[in-house]
């Protein structure tokens, strides 16, 4: 059986008034889910100070921290000032991930554009590995790179690719982040759930995953990255919670959907009821 970490992909709807992340993170607490990823997909507006209070809250009442780095970065572009401001906002992310005691920045890496697959993968596998020496100058050692598996087939990130690449940088803080959304959009609404806990087994042993779940839309004749309430079923989440069982894996699992901490707790439930353990 799986131990299980699962919360909401930014603050919770509920949560009325002021909604600040400090708030946010309690209210997690409170209504019984033990993880949050902070959204800085607009940007990053979250000071360092902040940061650590977010962080020593989250310490002390027991919910793990992430967090998404924002959208407006391509590690493939054909202008140097892009790629450069892409590793700025990366690092950016990562000094506050690393303040607040957070497991991981999540990113989106690339569009394949003019290199194509081959030339972006080598394109992104040169600056990951640029903001790891980054990372060891500026002291960041305890917050991971997440390269997030993605949707669109224009995009790096398909699930081999993906694991290929982390697997050859072979450094602890460089990790694939699995969105389960993702790929079953991108097989075109397709997924096997024990194929990819195994090509993970495969790739990184028991290593610890951080994964994000959403159902995703059909529109069009294509499955699109735009976010549905998990009842949709597209991908199921049911038969996830049935495969993690088997396994004796730690698995953060961040909710994407649009009714957020709504259908983390569903998502606990059935967790729960497949006999996996939340942490």
């Amino acid at each position: 059986m799986a131990k299980v970490y699962v919360g909401p992909a930014g603050i919770p709807i509920g949560l009325k008034g002021k909604r600040s992340t400090l708030d946010g993170i309690k209210y997690v607490k409170d209504v019984g889910l033990n993880a949050m990823e902070i959204e800085f997909v607009r940007g990053v507006r979250m000071s360092v100070a902040d940061a650590e209070n977010a962080g020593k809250l989250a310490k002390e009442i027991g919910v793990r921290l992430s967090i998404h780095a924002p959208y407006f970065i391509n590690l493939c572009s054909d202008k140097n000032s892009t790629v450069e401001a892409s590793i700025k906002r990366l690092m950016e992310s990562l000094e506050r991930g690393e303040a607040m005691g957070a497991t991981v920045v999540v990113f989106h890496p690339a569009y394949y554009g003019k290199l194509g697959p081959e030339g972006c993968y080598n394109a992104v596998k040169e600056s990951v590995i640029k903001i790891i020496e980054l990372m060891g100058k500026e002291g960041i050692s305890h917050v991971k790179l997440g390269l997030e598996v993605m949707a669109r087939r224009n995009q790096f990130g398909g699930l081999e690719e993906t694991f290929r690449l982390v697997k050859e940088v072979n450094n602890p803080q460089v990790v694939a982040v699995v969105d389960w959304g993702h790929v079953y959009a991108r097989n075109g609404g397709n997924i096997d759930y024990r194929a990819i806990l195994s090509m993970w087994r495969e790739y990184f042993g028991n290593q610890p995953m951080h994964t994000h779940f959403t159902a995703v839309k059909y529109r069009n004749g294509e499955w699109i990255d735009e976010h549905e309430p998990i009842d949709t079923n597209n991908p199921p989440f049911e038969p996830l919670a049935q495969e993690l069982a088997k396994e004796d894996v730690e698995v953060t699992i961040i909710c994407e959907s649009p009714l957020l901490e709504q259908d983390a707790l569903k998502m606990k439930d059935m967790l729960l009821r497949y006999g996996n353990i939340i942490a």
